[in-house]
This record gives C-alpha cells, sequence and structure tokens, in this order.
C-alpha cells in the first residue's frame, strides 16, 4: 500500500507565508536593485556642440573668449558649469578654439592684446596667441577644442 503525504493546515500556512513574502520581496527589491545600478549601465551619452557665438564678434588675429552655460549630468546629479574658450582667426573662415585653463594647476590665462600674448596669473606663466608655452611652468601647450561653424554661429565640442 502507497502512502499519501497530506499537506496540513500548518504546512500550507507556511508555504503561504514564504510565497507572499518573495513576492514583496521581489516586488521591493528588483526596482530598488534597478534605481542603485540603472545609471552604471546606461551609456555614456555622445559629445554635444556647444554653441558659444557669433562668427562676428571674433577680430581677425585677436583672440576673443566666449562663455557658455553648459548642464552636465553624472548619474542622478547634474551640475551646471560654466564653459570658456578663446577663439582665434586670421582670415575670418578658419578658427581655432583654445581652453583657458593653464596646463599647470588650471589657473585662467587671460589674453594680453599689448603684448600679444596669454598670462596666467598664479605662476607666471606665458603662452602665445596659439597657445604654445613661451615661458614659467606650463608643461604644455592650452588645450583645443574641435570648432565648427554654422550659419555664422560657432559651436565646440564638449563634454
Amino acid at each position: 500500500m502507497r502512502e499519501t503525504k497530506r499537506f496540513d493546515r500548518r504546512q500550507f500556512l507556511g508555504a503561504l507565508t514564504w510565497g507572499i513574502g518573495a513576492l514583496i520581496s521581489a516586488g521591493l527589491g528588483i526596482p530598488a536593485v534597478a534605481y542603485v545600478i540603472g545609471p552604471a549601465l546606461q551609456r555614456k551619452e555622445a559629445q554635444d556642440w556647444i554653441r558659444i557665438g557669433s562668427t562676428t564678434k571674433v577680430e581677425l588675429g585677436t583672440p576673443t573668449l566666449f562663455k557658455a552655460r553648459v548642464t552636465r549630468r553624472a548619474g542622478w546629479i547634474e551640475n551646471e558649469e560654466e564653459l570658456s574658450a578663446y577663439v582665434r582667426t586670421d582670415n575670418g573662415r578658419d578658427f581655432i578654439a583654445m581652453s583657458n585653463i593653464c596646463t599647470h594647476l588650471g589657473c585662467r590665462v587671460r589674453w594680453v592684446s599689448g603684448e600679444q600674448k596669454f598670462f596666467c596669473p598664479c605662476h607666471n606663466g606665458v603662452f602665445d596667441k596659439d597657445g604654445n608655452v613661451l615661458a614659467g611652468p606650463p608643461p604644455r601647450a592650452l588645450d583645443r577644442f574641435e570648432i565648427k561653424v554654422e550659419d555664422e554661429q560657432l559651436f565646440i565640442l564638449g563634454g
């Protein structure tokens, strides 16, 4: 004779309690894990072209400072920052965009038109109008931005 194992009331209520607990845990746990890990799994956004101003503001042979506000997102945090660049042209068609941040310690450089040089006030770094190092401690030339012109507007590649 074959014995049949019966599922008594106590076992049924125990299994039901475990099942409901598992459903509640999954219902709360899966979205929580997705919320925490989600930003890390997202692809990095492509760099964007940032409009900095009109080509008519750039004087021939003189670097002109342009500033733009940029909102950057890192995971759940959004930061608004100011992006600055010097733009120079010698013929009105070909433009060069350089960072205004010294490559030594990150101080802001300024253009002194009387001397036709960029100066860094922190440690007396000196750069020529192309951003090349002339004197001081900076280890390399000013960083360059990729630049394009559309409808008389200047755009730099940011990111």
